[in-house]
């Protein structure tokens, strides 16, 4: 989808890992198929996603284990059936956890690769095709499958923590002879990342055929334990003995009471411009194969950013950083030829700015969030009356937030009468229709809704407590009672229509 296109639309946030799935986890299968098919009954143009990158630490998207791979977990089995690559008997021989509406990583974890090997074993990776994928990614596919391998040898441990010939690829490391001889295992990691590719375009591809587009999330920052901070920590500001300098924090703010420490390595920025931004560039050739429209998380990072020293737990004893401000805005939109970009532009006050003056000169669209403007003052920003500019995608609430139920759930009629008011309802159970309704009727040209507002759903379908650990990115729709009814689909296509979204 090119920029100058018609974007006036609405369309759904629903994580790949979300769907429903009989083994574990979300994939790019049947059920993915299904979704689309959905949007399309319901008169919808987009389907936003989480980042797609391979998690690590607490399983976040946005705590990626590389810039640019796919997370292995969404390849689809069954299709790994239907190519003869596995058997129905050995994919069900395995747990894939035992609760339908949560993710179990762990046993992901234990198991996912195992069956992906007995897969590869059958791969002929002499196939043209493979072997051209190999080839057009090898910019950061070799990088990423030899980590990869690494990583396996040594127990998934942090790269800081393998023997010293391995930690460091640029200070006199030789790898030649510990690829020679793990080229197998090497190869099998490029076999993962070429199904979830093939397998991503094909689901792209059957998209927007429909008349759907995807749009695709990306993480500002990446792990520290990531191929990316292993391969090139040049780019990052890291010490003497391999721990971060700094890493990637958050002040108090309508996420977070006490701010949040999200852990990433924090960017040297005077690096990355020596060499004109080529690991963005990189990530963006990437993105650019993978999505129709990009969002970038954490655009207030372009301008300025906070971290806090590597070992800190609290927020409150960070530094602010300046950003690479316009040369990364003009090296990114350099890559992505025109593609429409959507800048999470949250911010504090301080940022706020710079942050807008950035944006207005990037051409990229911002972003405006329902969950925040119902605090009585009608000047509020995000109360859609008070949209300045249409070039913008609004959101009832992100995967930060509540969901709609859950957040007015423990709300006083009192505490809820100016939104009442605003919406022209009476009670909270009428709520959920009425910010869906006022979200399409606002003249953002896109209108995304969280499939669990959709859905009604209470703060069980939570997909992020922002500054917690453990219990996040899990939620995932189940084959029966998440079914929309007839009543509800035709009053969404309807709402599409009246709106002309």
């Amino acid at each position: 989808m090119e920029a100058k296109e018609n974007l006036r639309g609405s369309g759904i946030l629903l994580s790949i890992s979300s769907l429903p799935s009989p083994y574990g986890i979300g994939t790019l299968g049947r059920e993915a198929y299904n979704f689309v098919d959905l949007l399309g009954d319901l008169k919808q143009k987009y389907w936003q996603v989480l980042p797609v990158g391979p998690t690590i630490f607490g399983d976040s998207p946005y705590q990626p284990s590389s810039g640019c791979a796919g997370n292995i977990y969404f390849i689809d089995l069954d299709k790994l059936v239907d190519e003869g690559l596995l058997e129905k008997e050995e994919i069900l021989g395995y747990n894939w956890g035992t609760d339908e509406s949560e993710i179990d990583y762990a046993a992901l974890h234990q198991n996912r690769c195992r069956i992906l090997q007995k897969a590869f074993e059958r791969f002929d990776t002499n196939a043209q095709e493979f072997q051209d994928f190999v080839k057009k990614q090898s910019e950061w596919l070799e990088q990423y499958a030899l980590f990869m391998t690494l990583k396996t040898d040594n127990l998934y441990k942090n790269w800081s923590e393998w023997p010293s010939e391995y930690r460091n690829p640029q200070n006199g490391c030789d790898l030649k002879k510990y690829q020679k001889k793990n080229y197998n295992t090497i190869t099998f990691w490029k076999f993962c990342q070429y199904k979830f590719f093939e397998q991503w375009e094909d689901l792209k591809n059957y998209a927007n055929s429909k008349g759907v587009y995807i749009i695709g999330d990306i993480s500002f920052y990446v792990g520290y334990d990531s191929v990316d901070v292993w391969a090139e920590r040049q780019l990052f500001m890291m010490s003497a003995n391999d721990t971060p300098e700094y890493v990637a924090a958050a002040g108090p703010d309508k996420y977070s009471e006490s701010g949040q420490v999200w852990g990433n390595p924090m960017y040297d920025w005077d690096a990355m411009k020596e060499d004109n931004f080529s690991w963005w560039r990189k990530r963006m050739r990437v993105c650019r194969e993978l999505f129709d429209i990009v969002r970038i998380d954490h655009f207030a990072g372009i301008v300025k950013a906070y971290a806090v020293p590597y070992g800190q737990d609290k927020s409150l004893s960070g530094k602010w950083f300046k950003g690479p401000g316009r040369r990364l805005v003009n090296a990114i939109n350099e890559e992505l030829e025109g593609v429409n970009v959507v800048a999470d532009d949250y911010t504090s006050a301080s940022l706020l700015p710079g942050v807008k003056k950035l944006l207005a000169k990037s051409g990229w669209m911002g972003t405006k969030v329902m969950m925040f403007a119902f605090d009585g003052d009608p000047t509020n920003e995000y109360l859609p009356h008070n949209y300045t500019d249409s070039h913008v995608v609004a959101y009832i609430g992100t995967h930060d937030n509540e969901t709609i139920v859950g957040s007015f759930s423990d709300k006083t009629d009192y505490e809820l009468a100016y939104l009442y008011e605003y919406l022209n309802i009476e009670n909270k159970s009428q709520v959920p229709n009425a910010l869906i309704r006022e979200l399409y009727h606002s003249t953002a040209e896109l209108a995304i809704v969280q499939m669990q507002d959709i859905l009604e759903l209470g703060n069980e379908a939570r997909m992020n407590y922002p500054s917690t650990v453990g219990h996040n990115w899990r939620w995932r729709m189940t084959s029966k009672p998440h079914r929309l009814d007839n009543e509800k689909i035709a009053w969404i296509r309807n709402i599409a229509v009246v709106y002309r979204r």
